[in-house]
Order: structure tokens, then C-alpha cells, then sequence
């Protein structure tokens, strides 16, 4: 009898060192889970446009921005928004007002620690804009001198002055940052360098302000463009990294 006792004793202590050999194995195996990262849906707004509206009277913009992590580093990123702005300069005032949309894909470069999701990201964007143009005054060159046409208009007929549904796209190459400052809320900026590859000029003249786009010169084929954002993160998912 006593020999019994002793045998289910050890038999005791076996099968309770086994569960706690799987109790500290599992226990173990929660706490080397790899690291996850939230995916999910970034909206925000550009402060950038929102500072220049309250200081400039001459300008007015307001841009939505969004961005959806798809894969590891990739997003998908867009821009929706509208602009106008009034060129008053020595020898032009002209006044262009609309909407554009941006969109395309950013790449994250950061390689970020445990526990971080800020972005250093490079991105492509196709923009479109659906503008109007108002051409308030002018003047032209003749080669000694400026003329008024309002001041001249037996000398010249002023016949376009005011173009509706203009259209313009263009591509751009867009480098940024996000950083986290707070749990999901992100501080951001950006530069842009863009490109015009289709527009629809007003009869008789040019277009000089692309909402989306900025402005536009005689002396090159490109644009800069730049970006100040406050945005939000809403997580849909956890992967592993």
C-alpha cells in the first residue's frame, strides 16, 4: 500500500510539472509574438492652405487628404480639394477658381522601430483640375510701351473675359513625412515638383493659375507644390510586421 502511495505521488508530480511546462510555454510564446502595425484609413486636412486663407486676401483653398496603408510600406494616397487666387501684378489681373483632385501611391522608406509608425515616403501622383479663369485687366506690349485695354479700346478689343470649365492634368513626384506626435494623430509636409501634360487654355490667352496646381510661367514645364498636414489615423486591422 505504501509503495501505491509513493507510485501515484511521482505520477502527481509528472503530470503537474507537464502542465506547467505548458502553462510557461505558452506563456513564453504570447511574449515573443512578433510586433503588429495598425492598417487602416489616414484623413486629414492641409493647416498649410487653412493659414494661407486667413492672411492672404487674395487666396482662398481648402484640401482633404487620405491615404490607406495596402501592404507593408505602399499606400494608396489622395487629395481632394479647391483653390482660387487673384493675380493682381503690374501689367495683369486675372482670377482663377476651382476643384482638383489628386491621386496615386507612396512608398515608405522609414524603417520604423517597435512600436512606430511614421513615414519619410516618396510618392506618384496624376492630378486633374476643372477650373473657371476671369481676366480682369491687361495690358499689351507693343514694343515701347504698355496699353491699357479698358484706358485703349479703340486701339484693341478686349474680347475674352471670363473662360468656364478649363480642364488641366499633370503628374508629380511628391517627397514627405508623418510623424506620430500623438496615439493615431499625425503631423505631416511635403514637396512637391509637378508637370503639366494636358490643359485647356481660354481662347486668346493662357491659363496663369491651376487650382491643385499653382501657378504657372512662360520660363518652365514645371511646378512646385508643398503641404502642411494634420491627420488622423482610424485602424481597421493589426498585421504582423
Amino acid at each position: 500500500m505504501k509503495q501505491l502511495r509513493t507510485y501515484l505521488f511521482f505520477i502527481s508530480l509528472l503530470v503537474s510539472g507537464t502542465i506547467l511546462g505548458q502553462e510557461e510555454t505558452n506563456i513564453s510564446a504570447r511574449d515573443t509574438l512578433p510586433p503588429s502595425e495598425k492598417y487602416g484609413l489616414r484623413v486629414g486636412v492641409d493647416i498649410g492652405r487653412l493659414i494661407r486663407t486667413a492672411v492672404n486676401d487674395d487666396y482662398s483653398g481648402f484640401e482633404i487628404n487620405a491615404d490607406y496603408r495596402v501592404y507593408k510600406n505602399y499606400y494608396l494616397a489622395a487629395e481632394i480639394g479647391n483653390e482660387s487666387l487673384l493675380r493682381d501684378e503690374t501689367n495683369i489681373e486675372v482670377e482663377g477658381s476651382g476643384s482638383y483632385i489628386r491621386f496615386g501611391v507612396d512608398y515608405n522608406t522609414y524603417k520604423n522601430w517597435y512600436g512606430m509608425q511614421n513615414n519619410i515616403y516618396a510618392g506618384l501622383r496624376y492630378g486633374f483640375s476643372t477650373f473657371d479663369q476671369t481676366l480682369n485687366n491687361y495690358n499689351i506690349f507693343t514694343g515701347t510701351d504698355f496699353f491699357d485695354l479698358d484706358n485703349n479700346p479703340e486701339n484693341f478689343r478686349n474680347e475674352i473675359r471670363e473662360s468656364k470649365d478649363l480642364t488641366a492634368g499633370w503628374i508629380e513626384f511628391v517627397l514627405g513625412l508623418k510623424v506620430e506626435v500623438l496615439n493615431n494623430l499625425y503631423l505631416g509636409a511635403s514637396v512637391s515638383l509637378r508637370r503639366i501634360v494636358n490643359e485647356k487654355d481660354p481662347a486668346g490667352f493662357e491659363n496663369l493659375f491651376i487650382p491643385g496646381y499653382g501657378r504657372t510661367n512662360d520660363f518652365s514645364e514645371f511646378g512646385v507644390g508643398y503641404t502642411y498636414t494634420i491627420s488622423y489615423l482610424i485602424p481597421f486591422i493589426k498585421r504582423k510586421r
